[in-house]
């Protein structure tokens, strides 16, 4: 049998590659890819460790201003005003804890920008037995003793940012870090031929008279906090000129033994 022609057999495959076009072409796209997943990675950390940063400083704002809330609210009162008088109560007195109250039944007194870090307030009030009445320490007053105890509380910044409680004249108890300033106004009751119980002038500690301390029915407090967000986000060294240094927060607190409710 006559052998095929070679023109008549298959040709033989030819193994093939890729061209080095090719392969930079791909290269390039898998870079493309990667970097925009890692792109979407950064954004997501900052964006959770930014979400993160703000949570805690809506703690820290709400800590606070719960804290002081409770204190100053409660400030000048008494049990039992039938064995108990305001006057009685709340005298003037040589301690340095008590020597700020310069008038009988005064429980409330400031002082304007004793720091760099602003104002200072102090209140004071007297429990009973289970009055159950917080403290700016965060504790119930624990009196125990048969007759009514007196408790101070002042509230302050220091140099390095925090809050601080002083109790009855004790060392310091810091509350919440990262607070830079604050600024307290009094809601001064100087009409009284209006019967409500409403403020109807603010002033500062600097502002207020012996008669003015008297007559407080409410408390505004303006926190100034530290902005998370302002260097960036985490990670970041350089400032964000698209975010404010520092967040204020305020709030109007009542005092009970003067208006009665809460603002």
């Amino acid at each position: 049998m006559k052998p095929l022609s070679p023109r008549y057999l298959l040709p033989a495959q030819r193994s093939q590659g890729f061209t080095m076009i090719e392969l930079l072409v791909a290269m390039l796209l898998a870079l493309f890819l990667i970097g925009g997943l890692l792109t979407m990675e950064q954004s997501t950390r900052k964006a959770f460790g930014n979400q993160n940063q703000l949570v805690q400083l809506q703690d820290d704002e709400r800590l606070a201003m719960t804290l002081m809330a409770e204190v100053i609210e409660a400030s000048g009162y008494f049990p039992n005003p039938v064995l108990y008088t305001q006057s009685g109560e709340f005298p003037t007195a040589s301690s340095p804890a008590y020597a700020v109250y310069a008038t009988p039944g005064q429980s409330i007194f400031g002082e304007s920008a004793v720091s760099a870090q602003g104002d200072l307030v102090t209140v004071r009030y007297v429990t009973a037995p289970g009055d159950n009445i917080i403290n700016c320490t965060g504790g119930n007053n624990p009196s125990t003793a048969g007759s009514p105890v007196m408790w101070v509380n002042t509230f302050s910044i220091d140099a390095s940012n925090n809050l601080n409680c002083t109790l009855n004249g004790n060392a310091a108890v810091g509350l919440v870090s990262g607070i830079t300033n604050m600024s307290i106004l009094y809601g001064v009751k100087t009409n009284f031929s209006v019967t409500n119980t409403s403020a109807d002038s603010y002033l500062t500690a600097a502002q207020m008279t012996a008669t003015d301390w008297m007559n407080v029915v409410s408390v505004q407090v303006t926190l100034t906090f530290t902005n998370p967000l302002y260097g960036g986000g985490p990670g970041s060294t350089s400032y964000n000129t698209g975010q404010p240094a520092t967040i204020t927060f305020s709030r109007v607190i009542c005092v009970m033994a003067k208006g009665g409710v809460n603002s």
